[in-house]
């Protein structure tokens, strides 16, 4: 199995076995896609803490940070480009960012990781806007994952009290 299998083996695990179990106990009134979302927003304000900690209290210039900024602006174009697509998730159907996003979940990961290492061994002065970035980072990997999440029919939650566990995705037909 290459690299690139085995990363993809990761991927559908973590979508199927950690996230879709929780998106599923989620109540019918807040869909996934709905807390997604809003993981999404809530990684842009992080990120947009981190950045202005770095300039407020760290004395940075503009130009210092202005990869950070251009970073940010890809989030919030990010999110405008899913806002965009959210129509597509139905209910009952599979989730076509599913697939649209399959290469983004997994390489959102490292990056949080490098986020959190980058505040654990950060220098004092920056100590408070890396945890802010960690945190950030943190936040788009859960939200991405969620807004790949299928969303059950409704009625779903009481036909799952009165039968079990319906089936995973993967483990249709």
């Amino acid at each position: 199995m290459s690299f690139g299998e085995r990363v993809n083996q990761f991927d559908a695990w973590l979508l199927d076995r950690v996230f879709q179990p929780f998106a599923d106990a989620l109540p019918e009134r807040l869909p996934a896609m709905e807390v997604g979302m809003s993981f999404q927003v809530g990684s842009i304000v992080l990120s947009a803490a981190s950045i202005s900690a770095l300039l407020v209290l760290e004395g940075m210039t503009l130009s210092n940070v202005i990869t950070n900024l251009l970073g940010w602006f890809f989030e919030v174009i990010f999110y405008i480009g899913i806002h965009r697509l959210r129509a597509m998730v139905r209910p009952g159907h599979l989730n076509p960012l599913r697939g649209m996003l399959a290469g983004m979940r997994p390489i959102s990961i490292p990056f949080a990781v490098y986020a959190f290492y980058q505040a654990l061994t950060a220098e004092r002065v920056y100590e408070l806007a890396l945890w802010f970035n960690s945190l950030s980072q943190l936040v788009f990997v859960a939200g991405i994952y969620l807004i790949s999440c299928n969303m059950p029919p409704p009625g779903h939650r009481a036909r799952q009290r009165s039968y079990g566990r319906g089936p995973l995705p993967n483990e249709l037909g």
